[in-house]
């Protein structure tokens, strides 16, 4: 709703702490300045690697054109800053079309042009590039015969790659036309990894003497078809065993027509070793000239002989698919790997040899609802046998033959482990109708049908009759809800907790007991590339774009912590870890703000970029899970982060230069207020 004779709306927001949907007065500018305050433009500037080979191929092209005594014409797609248009007109280029969709980009662009001295020779052209026309009244005069895009993710073609191309080789550019990059290809490798193959397929798992077995539906499932992208260089190959080489599945040439049609490709290979074929890795790596002299890779550090020389890069990472099943496989057997792909994604099979024409593989579905319920992380949390551990001797300590529980949890499986370990009623406050059919194929196949309640319910609803007129004993939470983007987000819990004490027996359990908030200041190996300015990036004045993030950084409630997954963000420690808050669950919310202010010495030598934040929930007074640290800091300030969940990074807005030695600190001040359910926070660095 607009506010009359204001710039501002009403908007109607999830409330991920207190389940609530608040409506609150915005500027209509809040979601625009969202967008470019989290946005990365910075980490692809900052990729040095990237912009050097993108500037040996310009000029590359640019002289072959030059070398056909034909005038250089550039067509620019997903220009951004326009850096690889002014790269062009630094070569030679007689004039760039540089074609940007998203508008403050575009804006920002014709500043950095001009500011550059290139106007005269850039045209930005604030469309997506199948809406460019050509002609004496079109946004383009001519035709191009350089073509330079920037229009690849992680899985290469996710970001619409080849229909674009495709509608640039019909409509925008010359036959025979120059292209940077000219070519890409597509590595694939077949592993066995129980680590990865863990963040797709539910695990048989141990409570109290007994195997639960996850249901066939899910064990038989392929899966969700989207790609799982991570920093691969963080999963060290200890945890995978190769079955075959590395394969080159396709390439595409971009100085050609390109098709975005149905496609796939085949690859044959000797397998290396037994094992099962579970997981395929994959990366890709970009051919900027015909003759593969300037080669940008993607490849992880690992395949590098000195891993350290590998180029960071968060905008391209590396690809995990997940086979429709796994397959046996036996050293020296002969097999074929088939990618098949669309216009946006990709998807593998593997075969036996001995298929000459196998048919092509069909995009994997997920028909158990459990890859639609669990995402990849949830489901490595789910399996993680440490933490059933935990929970298990924790629930132990509590339950009775006597105990009502209740669960409040998203899609969890504590409510079935209570049911094992001897609960005499178990209910389950379940978010969606899909998550309670997981639930109940989990209970069908461990012949435990109807032993939990599951109630599609929030707990504002829930009433004594729907607990059968029983009083709640126990109450358990992992706690894990779907809605949660920032670790803090759980104390859903707690506002779970305090909308049922009405149905709660007098002393009764609460699982976990406790959550406390935790932070440590952190020098980042890479990270702080997404968020620190560029200013002069290969020799062309960037910074319109750092001063454009950082009023969109500066507004309202943008300077806000951010979830990251630090497991694949290596950081040093440069503090101790401290506990700033904590949250008593055996009582109701309070009505009262609950502040902590305080120091945090630095006490290593380094950059401090920011801080880490995460959760840690007391089960019992002797058992804790962590949502962050899951073991002690080193001596050198290395750090072991939680693989399954988010964390939080506040990042500092300059870094600060730490001699070590204790006399400066992170001043920090976090105020939760119960009435909003949100944590304010505020860090700063004090020095003597």
């Amino acid at each position: 709703f607009l506010l009359p004779g204001e710039m501002k709306t009403f908007c109607g927001r999830a409330n991920p702490c207190t389940g609530s949907v608040d409506w609150v007065e915005e500027s209509e500018e809040y979601d625009y300045h969202q967008e470019i305050a989290r946005s990365c433009y910075a980490d692809m500037l900052h990729d040095h690697d990237r912009n050097v080979k993108y500037y040996q191929g310009i000029r590359a092209a640019v002289a072959r054109v030059k070398a056909r005594g034909e005038r250089v014409v550039v067509l620019d797609i997903g220009t951004g800053t326009g850096l690889l248009s002014m790269m062009a007109v630094t070569c030679g280029a007689d004039f760039c079309y540089a074609v940007e969709v998203f508008n403050p980009m575009a804006e920002a662009a014709q500043i950095i042009v001009e500011k550059n001295g290139c106007s005269d020779k850039i045209k930005i052209i604030n469309k997506h590039s199948t809406d460019v026309t050509v002609g004496a009244d079109g946004d383009m005069q001519e035709k191009a015969n350089v073509l330079i895009t920037e229009l690849f993710d992680t899985e290469l073609i996710g970001e619409g790659a080849l229909p674009s191309y495709e509608h640039a080789h019909q409509h925008l550019v010359q036959a025979g036309c120059e292209a940077v990059p000219h070519r890409a290809t597509v590595y694939a490798q077949l592993v066995e990894s129980e680590l990865l193959w863990s963040w797709n397929q539910l695990q048989p798992m141990e409570v109290g003497g007994i195997q639960l077995l996850p249901p066939p539906a899910v064990s038989h499932c392929a899966g969700a078809h989207s790609v799982c992208d991570i920093q691969l260089s963080q999963v060290s190959p200890g945890s995978f065993t190769p079955l075959g080489p590395l394969c080159t599945m396709f390439s595409v040439d971009f100085s050609k027509p390109v098709s975005s049609a149905l496609q796939s490709h085949s690859s044959q290979f000797e397998a290396q070793a037994d094992g099962r074929g579970q997981v395929v890795v994959s990366w890709w790596d970009l051919d900027m000239d015909p003759s593969r002299s300037i080669v940008c890779s993607m490849a992880p550090s690992w395949t590098y002989q000195q891993p350290v020389t590998a180029p960071w890069r968060d905008h391209w990472m590396q690809s995990v698919y997940f086979l429709p099943a796994e397959r046996r496989v036996t050293a020296g057997e002969q097999l074929s790997l088939t990618v098949c792909h669309d216009d946006y994604s990709l998807w593998f099979s593997l075969q036996p040899d001995s298929s000459l024409f196998p048919a092509p593989p069909t995009r994997p579905c997920c028909t158990c609802q459990a890859h639609l319920v669990w995402t990849r992380p949830r489901f490595g949390e789910l399996n993680d046998r440490r933490r059933t551990k935990s929970y298990v001797s924790a629930l132990q300590s509590i339950l009775s033959e006597d105990s009502v529980c209740l669960s409040v949890s998203d899609g969890s499986l504590l409510p079935v482990f209570a049911c094992v370990l001897g609960a005499r009623k178990v209910f389950s406050l379940e978010n969606s109708r899909m998550s309670q059919q997981v639930i109940t194929q989990v209970l069908e196949t461990n012949s435990m049908r109807g032993d939990v309640k599951l109630l599609e319910l929030r707990p504002d609803q829930l009433s004594r009759s729907d607990l059968k007129g029983e009083q709640v004993s126990v109450l358990i939470g992992e706690p894990y809800f779907s809605t949660s983007l920032l670790p803090w987000h759980s104390l859903f819990f707690w506002y779970c907790r305090t909308a049922l004490a009405g149905l709660l027996k007098p002393g009764a359990a609460i699982l976990p007991c406790s959550a406390s908030l935790h932070l440590v200041a952190v020098e980042f190996q890479d990270l702080w590339r997404i968020r620190a300015p560029c200013g002069i990036c290969e020799g062309f004045n960037v910074t319109p774009m750092d001063e454009m993030v950082q009023r969109s950084l500066d507004f309202r409630e943008t300077r806000e912590a951010e979830p990251h997954p630090l497991w694949e963000y290596p950081c040093r420690a440069l503090s101790e870890s401290a506990a700033v808050m904590t949250f008593d669950f055996t009582q109701c919310v309070p009505q009262q703000p609950i502040s902590s202010q305080g120091l945090l010495p630095l006490l290593r030598m380094g950059r401090c970029h920011g801080v880490a934040l995460w959760m840690e929930y007391q089960l019992t007074s002797d058992i804790t899970v962590s949502g962050g640290l899951i073991g002690p800091i080193s001596e050198q300030g290395s750090c072991e982060w939680s693989p399954h969940r988010k964390q939080g990074v506040y990042f500092l807005r300059s870094p600060w230069e730490s001699s070590g030695d204790g006399r400066a600190a992170v001043t920090y001040s976090f105020t939760f207020e119960p009435s909003v359910g949100d944590i304010k926070m505020d860090f700063s660095i004090s020095s003597e």
